[in-house]
């Protein structure tokens, strides 16, 4: 199906309000931790969350092999946070948030990241690209991102997955020479759209 410009600018127009909580009046109970959860955590994966979703949001912890995860907060909406920070291939200072749809692709992403060596790197990633085991985000999913050398000094990134889009399927470039949104890796199950200063 052709997935068009005036899909891709109504779903930027969207993205904040889809975020909001309904209603008014009194704001809904905190979410309890599960057992074991420590609320320092759980605060610490959601600096990367909008704010209105940061009550509603799951949150879960990385075991240090990447080869699972806990779960310190079941979340009410879609969006789940997570500290990578000094996880093997990490920066110092990383906190995630995307669709819950994504933590297979989120687990991946770490796994292909712990490889120290860019090149191995690199050619791991594109052999999963070309054999079909790379995960793919949801179409539309964004991800948030938290980043740094430390946390006074991280910087905040945001980009909307569009896996396997290119410029005939969107109809928006593939590159930022325009000074407007395009997609990034067009045509792979990495390809998203960036903004000018991302």
């Amino acid at each position: 199906m052709k997935r068009t410009v005036p899909f891709v600018l109504g779903l930027l127009a969207l993205t904040a309000p889809a975020f909001a909580q309904r209603g008014g009046g009194a704001p809904a109970a905190p979410i309890p931790l599960e057992a074991g959860a420590s609320q320092a955590d759980v605060d610490k994966a959601l600096l990367a969350a909008p704010a209105p979703m940061k009550a509603g949001a799951t949150v879960i912890k990385w075991k240090p092999d990447l080869s699972g995860y806990t779960t310190l907060r079941k979340g009410t909406n879609r969006m789940v946070c997570f500290d990578k920070s000094g996880l093997p291939g990490q920066q110092a200072f990383s906190v995630e948030c995307s669709s819950i749809g994504n933590l297979d692709r989120a687990q991946q992403n770490m796994k292909f990241e712990s490889e120290p060596d860019r090149a191995k790197r690199q050619a791991a990633l594109d052999a999963a690209e070309k054999d079909g085991s790379r995960a793919k985000p949801e179409f539309g999913s964004v991800w948030y991102h938290v980043m740094g050398a430390s946390q006074e000094a991280a910087r905040t990134h945001m980009t909307i997955a569009v896996p396997m889009a290119t410029k005939a399927t969107l109809g928006l470039p593939e590159d930022g020479n325009q000074g407007g949104v395009w997609i990034m890796n067009a045509g792979t199950t990495t390809a998203h759209l960036m903004t000018p200063g991302e």
